[in-house]
């Protein structure tokens, strides 16, 4: 990599990660996870973000597949979510047999379309899953309206979401479960990680026997029962202690990392803002009740074969940025499993142009500036 690159991304170390990995292999006394530093994570979580029950786990994916469990998905059962998403945010159903059903996104957001979602509920319907996209809110309040109305579940997808707020609830504590990343593309990293929030005392109990392979493990060590057994459906769900060592420490600095990051994202808005006052690129416009963390910045281009240049003349400069989402809805295995509810105009559109740039902890602002600049100039000349 040529020595003035600007990658899309670049993992950090930000505090005491590799003393609290030492300490985890040599002090601690459970490494395969579920140890001293898994539990720290956990009751950080639950005390900072009003959590009822965190479990850690070893991807965004395990979480979303352990809220399919939870919520008792089965053949034929439908999920409303929007098609402008990860593959795990349906393939987590579509292995329990569950059909999730795509509809469009806002404008604005990026997020799920609030107001179309009655319309994509049948009598087949279980559950609602909004994806926090770039870890700015879905409308929870209008979301959860509609669950209780009809009766439905709500699982968010908080990948991108840790640390930001809809009227002053954290991402993942607002439904009745949440899944978060660690990947090490998101504002805390750990390489591979997630949680899963329980907001709703009904799951908890069950949660923590998935969580722990399907037996009854922790009531036996609470001398609940006399027996440690199988009990229910499971897997290996939780992460090594090591990662969550690692983990640890970020949360710890997690205020200074997302304010790093919020800082980082308001220079591209300033930087670009001309640009997106004449009508050349569109950015992200969120409504006031949100409080992003800075996740990830993306403009919007005009047409596909202007990002696709554009990406090209970034490139150029040796300053990597990605576009997003294939959109599962018109994907091989979306066409096969999952269907569709209404137009997906917005998807569609949004997925051919839509542009990432680089964005990550510690991103000197003459960077920023760098790619600010070469943006300019392709559309200026």
């Amino acid at each position: 990599m040529p020595p003035n690159t600007i990658p899309f991304n670049r993992p950090f170390i930000v505090g005491k990660e590799l003393y609290n990995i030492a300490q985890a292999v040599i002090v601690g006394s459970q490494l395969s996870g579920n140890g001293d530093y898994t539990k720290k994570c956990q009751q950080w979580m639950e005390k900072e973000f009003n959590v009822k029950k965190a479990l850690l786990t070893h991807s965004c994916t395990a979480a979303l597949e352990m809220a399919a469990i939870l919520c008792d998905i089965g053949p034929g059962d439908e999920i409303i979510m929007p098609s402008f998403t990860f593959v795990s945010t349906a393939n987590a159903f579509v292995l329990k047999g569950g059909v999730p059903v795509f509809v469009d996104i806002r404008e604005d957001t990026l997020n799920i379309d609030e107001r179309l979602i009655e319309k994509a509920i049948t009598s087949k319907t279980k559950a609602i899953v909004p994806v926090h996209y770039a870890g700015a809110p879905c409308e929870m309040d209008t979301i959860n309206s509609i669950a209780e109305k009809h009766n439905l579940l709500v699982i968010e997808d908080a990948a991108q979401g840790f640390s930001s707020f809809y009227n002053n609830r954290a991402l993942g504590s607002i439904g009745h479960f949440g899944c978060l990343s660690f990947h090490e593309t998101k504002n805390i990293i750990c390489g591979e990680g997630g949680a899963l929030y329980v907001n709703d005392d009904r799951f908890i109990h069950r949660a923590e026997v998935i969580w722990e392979k399907g037996t009854n493990r922790k009531d036996f060590l609470h001398k609940k029962c006399d027996k440690y057994t199988w009990v229910d459906v499971g897997s290996s769900f939780l992460p090594g202690e090591m990662t969550a060592a690692f983990l640890y420490a970020q949360l710890e600095q997690s205020e200074n990392i997302i304010s790093n990051r919020q800082a980082t994202h308001k220079i591209y808005s300033r930087l670009l803002a001309p640009l997106a006052s004449r009508g050349v690129i569109r950015l992200s416009d969120y409504p006031d009740n949100i409080s992003a963390n800075g996740h990830i910045f993306y403009i919007i281009t005009g047409t596909f074969e202007e990002r696709s240049e554009l990406i090209q003349a970034l490139a150029e400069q040796n300053i990597k940025s990605v576009f997003h989402y294939v959109p599962l809805h018109s994907s091989p295995a979306g066409r096969k499993y999952g269907r569709v509810c209404g137009d997906m105009h917005v998807t569609d559109h949004i997925s051919n142009c839509v542009l990432r740039l680089p964005l990550f902890y510690g991103m000197e602002e003459e960077k920023v500036q760098r790619v600010a600049d070469t943006i300019k100039k392709f559309y200026t000349g």
